[in-house]
């Protein structure tokens, strides 16, 4: 008895492969009149037609990753306000110095501040030095 058409008629309804299609052999009978797809989800019911398990690694599902290929860092926001603050301060501090309002000793002192972030901002180093020439 030849039941291609029907185990490729259950493996499209069941959506597996026909390798994984298995006729029992007493339904033979049952498994022959079967036409439709509704036939075929009944007897699969009954366990006249049964589906093998997966093989292998393929039943076990794969963890999704995700790669951290080509992520770029952003620099730190940290520093780059450190750097922002630094720059508009020595600015401010060499324009005093060419006006004339601070000596060279002072201007080296107050650059050694600024490095260690002893001002918070202009103003704050506004009146530091408001202070110093008073």
């Amino acid at each position: 008895m030849k039941l291609d058409k029907k185990k490729a008629l259950a493996a499209r309804t069941l959506g597996v492969g026909k390798n994984r299609i298995v006729l029992v052999q007493s339904r033979l009978d049952d498994i022959k009149e079967a036409i439709t797809k509704q036939d075929i989800r009944d007897l699969v019911a009954d366990k006249a037609i049964l589906v093998k398990e997966v093989k292998g690694r393929k039943k076990v599902k794969k963890k999704n990753r995700k790669s951290t290929g080509n992520i770029r860092k952003k620099v730190n926001k940290r520093k780059q306000k450190y750097v922002i603050m630094t720059r508009k301060l020595r600015g401010y501090v060499k324009e005093l110095q060419n006006q004339g309002r601070l000596s060279k000793s002072q201007v080296k002192e107050i650059r050694k501040k600024i490095r260690n972030k002893d001002f918070k901002s202009k103003a704050n180093l506004k009146e530091f030095i408001g202070g110093l020439t008073k």
